[in-house]
C-alpha cells in the first residue's frame, strides 16, 4: 500500500510516519524509497506505538519497550511482574478474557494452604 492510504488508515501525517521510520519505532517500507510499499504490519505497528504514546509513555520508553525481545515487564503488585510479549502491545487483544484467566491463576496461586485446618479431630 502506498504512504497515503497508510495516512487515511493511521490518521497521522506522513511527517510522523517518517520521523517512526527514522527512530526505529516501525519498520522501514519495503521496496526502498523510490517505491515504498507499506502493509498491515506498518499499520499495527503505528497503532502499538499510539496506544503506548496515549498511555503516557515518551518515544525513547517506547523504543524499550519494543526492543524487548524477551517480553516487556510491566510491575503489578510487589513481587508480581506481569511480562507481555511487544508484539501484543497496541495490538487490540480482548483483555477481559486474559484478566479473567490471570485472576484465577493468582487465585489459585497465592491461596493459603490448608493444612487441614478444616479437620474435626473428632471425627478421627
Amino acid at each position: 500500500m502506498h504512504i497515503r492510504e497508510v495516512i487515511e488508515r493511521t490518521g497521522i501525517v506522513e511527517r510522523q510516519i517518517r520521523y517512526l521510520i527514522a527512530e526505529g519505532l516501525i519498520p522501514p517500507p519495503r521496496g526502498g524509497r523510490a517505491n515504498a510499499d507499506y502493509g498491515d504490519d506498518h499499520v499495527a505497528a503505528i497503532h502499538r506505538y499510539q496506544s503506548l504514546k496515549d498511555l503516557g509513555f515518551p518515544p525513547s520508553a517506547i523504543k524499550l519497550l519494543l526492543d524487548a525481545h524477551q517480553g516487556v515487564p510491566f510491575p503489578i503488585a510487589p513481587g508480581i511482574t506481569l511480562v507481555i510479549d511487544p508484539d501484543l502491545l497496541g495490538s487490540g487483544l480482548e483483555a477481559a478474557p486474559l484478566a479473567d484467566k490471570i485472576n484465577a491463576l493468582l487465585l489459585t496461586l497465592l491461596k493459603e494452604p490448608d493444612h487441614g485446618q478444616d479437620r474435626n479431630p473428632a471425627n478421627d
